[in-house]
């Protein structure tokens, strides 16, 4: 698993270049947010369960065919399974968040994950939404404590939807 510091010295050094203003401004950056990165993912751990389990009930609740009978979460195997997912999505982002880089979700989570849900007949289009769902209450409750919502909260999430959301019909 990569970091933002392994991946832009990695890419430095493969062009065989020193580090620029613009690699030393992202550095900076990346330090500068690290305590806000922490405290967010402090936050998500926190509150994984309670996170999952509302956005859970908000999802079936926009998408009740969901749970109905022949639903992809209809029966207690299926619904815990949703749930399973929703906290794997959840633990990953928050890896990504303290990392300031997506390389983990690309690794742990998106690669065969679209082929594996289209064998399985798991509608891509409920798991885009749960993820945005989610990302949606940690924006809010980062706002409630005053921690900052800067880009790199949402930005796990909004990776995780994009890469899923492109073959997505």
């Amino acid at each position: 698993m990569r970091d933002a510091v392994t991946t832009l010295i990695k890419n430095y050094d493969l062009t065989g270049r020193y580090l620029d203003r613009n690699a030393m401004d992202e550095l900076k950056a990346y330090f500068e947010s690290g305590a806000a990165r922490i405290a967010a993912a402090a936050m998500v751990n926190a509150n994984s369960a309670t996170i999952v389990k509302r956005a859970a009930a908000q999802l079936f609740e926009e998408i009740p065919e969901l749970i109905r009978p022949s639903g992809n979460a209809y029966t207690t195997r299926r619904f815990s399974a949703c749930l399973r997912d929703m906290d794997y999505y959840l633990r990953y982002a928050s890896y990504a968040l303290i990392a300031g880089d997506n390389n983990v979700l690309d690794e742990r989570v998106l690669q065969g994950l679209r082929e594996t849900y289209n064998s399985l007949g798991v509608p891509i289009g409920p798991t885009v939404r749960g993820i945005q769902i989610m990302k949606e209450m940690i924006e809010a409750m980062a706002e409630e404590t005053n921690l900052s919502t800067a880009d790199f909260i949402a930005s796990p999430f909004d990776h995780m939807t994009r890469e899923l959301s492109e073959v997505s019909v």
